[in-house]
């Protein structure tokens, strides 16, 4: 691993440990203590970590709002919360008048290198810096100087450099944020930026170790920063917006990629073959 890479694995997930036979949902009929008072963040946990370990495979439905209810010891609302981000994150989805499935499977080396109890605070930093950095970046197009170019260009060309040399380049990743918050010349950018540092690495440190298992995805990483930087460059805002907003909500859909849902595309007769894009 890269010198600048900053191990999550010393996090120590907790392991999971599958049942022998029927889900470890269904074997837990008492209260999971005190999930009811810690909102809903205890059921998401928990319901995710039986989704990673196949528990609950792509496609199954999962109990019932009411049943989950019963079987983890919380309230209808607590469950529906839980459920209701689940299906944010991409892990789930409903079907009117049927309930909820898995729609896809988390990679498990996401628990190897966050605990599960940080998957859903990880999920909504994305969220938040979704809007926060759009801004910022549509901001940067009206404002940037010479000098926040070049250090924009720096710190792109900084993370080319990792890429080639196969390191993971949380740093690099860091910094180019970092730069781009500096050419809107608001201090208020400048200090959000500052004081979330250590969760904006965490979360990248997370998703850049995912990608480098596969190089391809890092390349599309480093292909969403080049369009930031040419919308920026170009002092078009809009862009710079949607391109940054675009690139973190891809980042946080990257972190749960793993083992989505085989359904076959069809195509009417005499219908174009169309190129699929790759997935984020």
């Amino acid at each position: 691993m890269a010198r600048n890479a900053t191990p999550l694995a010393r996090a120590r997930p907790r392991p999971i440990r599958p049942s022998a036979g029927a889900p470890v949902l269904a074997s837990r009929t008492r209260p999971l203590g005190g999930l009811e008072g810690k909102l809903s963040g205890g059921i998401y946990e928990h319901i995710f970590e039986r989704i990673v370990a196949g528990e609950f495979p792509v496609n199954a439905r999962l109990p019932s709002e009411t049943e989950l209810a019963l079987r983890l010891g919380a309230s209808r609302p607590v469950v529906r919360e839980a459920l209701a981000r689940l299906r944010e994150d991409g892990v789930i989805v409903s079907r009117q008048g049927s309930g909820s499935y898995v729609r896809r499977r988390p990679d498990v080396a996401v628990l190897r290198f966050v605990p599960v109890s940080s998957i859903a605070d990880v999920q909504r930093g994305f969220e938040f810096r979704v809007g926060l950095e759009g801004a910022a970046a549509a901001l940067a197009a009206e404002r940037w100087e010479a000098a926040d170019i070049a250090e924009i260009r720096r710190a792109l060309e900084a993370l080319d450099r990792c890429i080639a040399n196969g390191e993971l380049g949380v740093d690099a990743d860091v910094q180019f944020h970092r730069a781009i918050a500096q050419a809107t010349h608001n201090p208020y950018h400048v200090a959000v930026q500052a004081t979330l540092q250590a969760q904006i690495a965490f979360g990248m440190n997370l998703t850049r170790n995912l990608s480098l298992r596969d190089g391809s995805r890092l390349r599309l990483v480093q292909d969403e920063h080049v369009a930031i930087v040419a919308a920026v460059e170009a002092r078009d805002g809009r862009c710079a917006r949607a391109e940054m907003e675009r690139h973190i909500e891809n980042a946080r859909r990257r972190m749960f990629e793993g083992h989505p849902p085989t359904n076959p595309v069809t195509k009417s007769p005499g219908a174009r073959s169309r190129r699929r894009r790759p997935a984020p």
